[in-house]
C-alpha cells in the first residue's frame, strides 16, 4: 500500500534539484535524483529519490492546483474529507487555507525509504520544499499541520503512541501550541474537542 506526506503550498516557485542536494549535503545526507529524459532539473514535474546504492527511496510528483491538473482534484477531494475528522476548528480552517494552496508535492514513500538509516533523507527534502513553497504539511494515517508544522487535525490509527506537537484554535483564533502523548486517551478526547489536553506541555 502506498504511503504519502505532502507539502501543500502557498507559493509555487521552481525547485532546482541542486537546491535540495544542498540541503542533504548540509545535514550530512547523501542521495541521488533519477530524472525522466523530458524533465529539466531546474523545472520538474516528477523525479525519484535514490539511494547511494541506487534504490528508490521516494517518488515525488509536483502537482500545481490548476484546472485540469491532478492537484486541484486531490485538494477537492481533501477539501470533503477533512470535515470528517476533528477537531472542527481545525477542519474549518484548512478548508478555508485550501483556498490559499498553489500546488501540492507529494512525496510517496518506499518501505526502504522509512528505515532509520534513511528516514532523515526524507525529512530534509520535505523540509526543503515547504521552506520554498511555505504551506502546510500533509502525511497519510497522521492529519495535517498548521503554518508552523504543528499538528492540527487527528487521522491517527488507534494504536498511535509517542510524543507529538500539536495544535489548537482559541476562541481568538490563534493557535496554541504544545506536546501531547498521543496514546493517552484523556489527551486524545481534548483534543479532538479543539482543547489543549490536561498534561500537555505548552510549546512557546
Amino acid at each position: 500500500m502506498s504511503y504519502y506526506i505532502r507539502v501543500l503550498g502557498t507559493k509555487n516557485p521552481d525547485i532546482h534539484l541542486d537546491e535540495l542536494l544542498d540541503a542533504l549535503e548540509a545535514e550530512g545526507l547523501r542521495a541521488k535524483f533519477g530524472v525522466a529524459d523530458d524533465e529539466k532539473p531546474e523545472k520538474w514535474t516528477s523525479i525519484e529519490v535514490l539511494s547511494d546504492k541506487e534504490e528508490v527511496l521516494i517518488e515525488i510528483e509536483r502537482n500545481p492546483v490548476v484546472k485540469g491538473n491532478f492537484g486541484l482534484e486531490e485538494l477537492d477531494e481533501f477539501r470533503e474529507t477533512i470535515l470528517e475528522f476533528k477537531p472542527l476548528s481545525a477542519a474549518n480552517w484548512l478548508k478555508s487555507f485550501f483556498d490559499k494552496v498553489k500546488v501540492i508535492y507529494a512525496l510517496q514513500l518506499t518501505e526502504l525509504a522509512l528505515e532509520p538509516q534513511h528516514y532523515p533523507i526524507i525529512t530534509t527534502i520535505q523540509s526543503a520544499l515547504w521552506q520554498k513553497a511555505e504551506g502546510i504539511l500533509q502525511a497519510d494515517d497522521e492529519g495535517f499541520s498548521n503554518e508552523e508544522g504543528y499538528h492540527i487535525l487527528w487521522q491517527f490509527s488507534d494504536e498511535v503512541d509517542g510524543p507529538w506537537n500539536c495544535a489548537v484554535l482559541n476562541s481568538n483564533g490563534q493557535w496554541e501550541n504544545f506536546t501531547m502523548e498521543l496514546s493517552d486517551k484523556a489527551q486524545q478526547e481534548a483534543f479532538m474537542a479543539g482543547k489543549v489536553p490536561d498534561g500537555a506541555t505548552r510549546v512557546s
